[in-house]
C-alpha cells in the first residue's frame, strides 16, 4: 500500500515537500488558502499593480498524483489530521508546514484571492494619495517597504522608527548595513532610531489619515498613513497533547537534525514554524523541505533517515526598489545594489510558477 503524506500548510516549505513527494506517496496538501502567495514580492505588488496578479498562483498544477484539499487543520495527530470541515485524513507521515503570520502587507493572509488582492490595491490607493509614511521597525521588511515606497513616489516623506540604535537589529556586519544606510539617506528616507512611540498611532494600520505621535523623548511626528513592520507569531495550537510537547514558549516547535518533531519519529516540520535558530525565510523553508522529503522516501522505501539540517548562517537580499538595495552572505560578501536588483528583479517568481506548475506567465 502506497503511504499517506499529509502536509499541512502551503507555503514555501509545504509545496516543496508535496512536490517532492508526489511520485512516492499518497500526498494530501492542507491550505485554506486559495492560492499559493509568493508573500516575498509581497511589498513590491503593494506599490506596483503589475505584481498583484503575479503573486497569486494556482495549486491545480502542484500535484500529478496527490491532491490540495482547502481546509484548515483543526487537529493534528500523529496518525490522523482532522480538518475544520469534519474531513478526517489518516496519516502514514505527517508534515507541519504552517508558516508564520506577520504584518500586513508584508505577509498576506487572506484566504480568497480576490479579496487579497483588493486590500493590495486598497494599500496602495492609501499610499499614492499619502503625503507622509510611517513605518515601525528598521528590520527587512520596513527597510524594503521604505525603498518601495520611495522608488514608487519619491515626493513621498518616509520615516521610519525603531527602538534599536541600528537597522537590521545591528545584526550583520557593518558594511552592508552601512550600504543600506547610505542608499535609504540618498532615497530621502528618514530613519529613526534609538526611540520608540509612547503609543502605537490612533487610525488602522494602511488607514490614510492624519495624525501624530509622540516619541519616548517627546518629539511629535505627523504623517497620514503608518504601517506596522514588526513582529510575527506562529500558529500551533492544533497539534494534539502528544505533538504538543514540542512546542516552544514562542509557539515554535523543536526538532531534531532530521526535523522531525521532537519525540516523534513520522511527524516532520519545516519552515518558519520551525525552533532551528535561523532567519525565516523561503529560502531556508525549501531546504528544510528537501531535507524532510529525502527523509520521508527513506522511511517509506524502508532504509534509516540520514538527511540532516544545519541552521543557515545569517544571509540577505534586500531589495530598496526596483534599483537599489544590498545583500550579504557568508559565501559572497557585500553583494551592491546592482547586482541585488539584477537578483531580485523577478523575486525568484519563475521557481514558484515552475514548482507549482503555472509555467505560462498570469
Amino acid at each position: 500500500m502506497t503511504a499517506n503524506v499529509i502536509v499541512v500548510g502551503g507555503g514555501y516549505g509545504g509545496i516543496a515537500v508535496a512536490k517532492a513527494l508526489d511520485d512516492v506517496a499518497d500526498v494530501t496538501l492542507v491550505e485554506p488558502r486559495e492560492t499559493f502567495v509568493h508573500n516575498v514580492a509581497a511589498l513590491r505588488a503593494t506599490v506596483d499593480p503589475d505584481w498583484t496578479d503575479k503573486i497569486f498562483i494556482e495549486f491545480n498544477g502542484l500535484l500529478t498524483r496527490g491532491r490540495v484539499l482547502r481546509d484548515r487543520a483543526t487537529r493534528v495527530a500523529a496518525s490522523e489530521v482532522e480538518l475544520a470541515s469534519g474531513t478526517r485524513l489518516p496519516a502514514d507521515y505527517v508534515v507541519l508546514a504552517t508558516g508564520s503570520s506577520g504584518p500586513f502587507p508584508a505577509k498576506i493572509d487572506i484566504p480568497g484571492r480576490d479579496a487579497a488582492a483588493a486590500r493590495l490595491a486598497e494599500a496602495r490607493d492609501a499610499l499614492q494619495r499619502s503625503s507622509r509614511v510611517l513605518l515601525l521597525g528598521a528590520g527587512a521588511i520596513g527597510l524594503e517597504f521604505a525603498g518601495e515606497i520611495k522608488a514608487a513616489w519619491p515626493e513621498k516623506a518616509v520615516t521610519v522608527i525603531d527602538r534599536g540604535d541600528d537597522i537590521l537589529g545591528g545584526r550583520f556586519p557593518e558594511d552592508f548595513r552601512a550600504d543600506l544606510r547610505k542608499q535609504l539617506d540618498a532615497l530621502g528616507v528618514r530613519l529613526l532610531l534609538g526611540t520608540s512611540l509612547r503609543a502605537q498611532p490612533e487610525p488602522e494600520p494602511a488607514s490614510l489619515r492624519p495624525f501624530t505621535v509622540t516619541t519616548t523623548e517627546g518629539d511629535v511626528l505627523a504623517a497620514d498613513l503608518w504601517f506596522p513592520c514588526f513582529g510575527g507569531a506562529v500558529r500551533t495550537d492544533y497539534l494534539d497533547p502528544a505533538l504538543a510537547a514540542a512546542r516552544q514558549p514562542d509557539g515554535r516547535l523543536a526538532v531534531t537534525p532530521h526535523l522531525r518533531l521532537a519525540g516523534q519519529t513520522t511527524v516532520f516540520a519545516v519552515g518558519d514554524v520551525t525552533a532551528v535558530p535561523e532567519l525565516k525565510q523561503a529560502r531556508a523553508a525549501g531546504e528544510h523541505a528537501a531535507v524532510v522529503a529525502a527523509n520521508i522516501r527513506t522511511l517509506i522505501e524502508g532504509g534509516t533517515v540520514s538527511d540532516e539540517y544545519r541552521a543557515a548562517p545569517d544571509a540577505m537580499l534586500l531589495p530598496l526598489g526596483p534599483a537599489g538595495g544590498a545583500g550579504y552572505a557568508p559565501e559572497w560578501g557585500l553583494v551592491g545594489a546592482e547586482a541585488t536588483a539584477q537578483f531580485k528583479g523577478t523575486f525568484f517568481l519563475e521557481n514558484y510558477r515552475e514548482l507549482l506548475g503555472a509555467t505560462v506567465p498570469a
